[in-house]
């Protein structure tokens, strides 16, 4: 009955993808989502929290909610500027953060093979790309 349903086909891929991704980063005892943040102000220390939302396709108020409770962890830390009189905020790693870098890294290449090689590598990035592309122009 709902073998043409993007919506309840969408959902259920939603739905194992953050099953394996959020079991896989439980090890470090983050969920998927909060380690693709930490991962992101990793790699480019000083984003503005604008920037981060953009990046992870999240709403202002999610990305708000996810740095404060990684700065409650001391995973985080902001800090202030003023650019044009008004006010920003910069997202840093913490030495905490910085710790667990490499662990976070490796765990994302894990779960990408696993899945990628579920499906068949080269099939996999299509798939991807697909999904990138329908969601851009819907």
């Amino acid at each position: 009955m709902f073998e043409r349903c993007l919506y309840f086909n969408a959902n259920h891929l939603s739905r194992v993808v953050n099953k394996l991704m959020n079991d896989a980063y439980a090890s470090v005892g983050l969920s998927a989502a909060h380690a693709y943040l930490l991962r992101l102000v990793l790699d480019n220390p000083g984003l503005l929290q604008k920037e981060i939302g953009s990046m992870l396709h999240l709403e202002k108020s999610t990305i708000t909610r996810f740095i404060n409770k990684m700065v409650d962890e001391g995973y985080l830390l902001r800090k202030p500027s003023i650019i044009d009189e008004i006010k920003y905020q910069h997202i840093y790693p913490t030495a905490q953060a910085l710790n667990i870098k490499e662990e976070l890294t490796a765990i994302g290449e894990s779960v990408y093979k696993h899945m990628a090689d579920a499906i068949n590598p080269d099939e996999f990035v299509k798939i991807v790309d697909k999904i990138r592309t329908v969601t851009h122009k819907l």
